[in-house]
């Protein structure tokens, strides 16, 4: 069963702190490394990152894959890598599981990234089973405000 990545905004949560502002989607995983998880299906993910995670890397101008389709990923495993005019980072996995591939749009649009982070700008998806640390949209919340507190600090 797959559903749309289109937004109702009573599925979203707006977040402020500090100078940040986003609005979270609900049906979302996240993690602490500031990625997000979105089950298409059973054990069925697509993975992309946070705008929390764009706006410290800065604008994305290229990044890459370093796994191929069909082969077996975990969690923490270096996959690929991100170049922003901030910074540089490498992209693990939040998977353990089968890597099926990277957003072929974003090879076209990179700023996808930037600009649509939990809809168009997704990184790539897997069947397996989700990084088990990962947490509902609330308790994201509460990781980004002492996050934020921490640096503002």
């Amino acid at each position: 069963m797959s559903r749309s990545m289109s937004f109702d905004p009573t599925e979203l949560i707006s977040y402020k702190r500090s100078r940040f502002q986003t609005r979270l989607p609900k049906d979302r995983l996240y993690t602490a490394s500031h990625f997000w998880l979105w089950q298409r299906e059973p054990s069925l993910w697509r993975v992309g990152i946070t705008r929390f995670a764009t706006r410290m890397l800065g604008e994305i101008v290229e990044h890459g894959f370093e796994v191929k389709p069909q082969q077996p990923i975990h969690v923490g495993q270096m996959i690929g890598w991100f170049e922003g005019f901030k910074a540089r980072s490498d992209l693990y996995c939040m998977v353990d599981g089968i890597f099926l591939g990277e957003n072929q749009a974003i090879d076209s649009d990179t700023t996808l990234i930037d600009k649509k982070p939990y809809a168009e700008g997704w990184l790539y998806e897997a069947r397996g089973t989700a990084e088990p640390k990962s947490m509902a949209v609330e308790g994201y919340i509460e990781f980004l405000n002492a996050t934020i507190d921490k640096m503002t600090q």
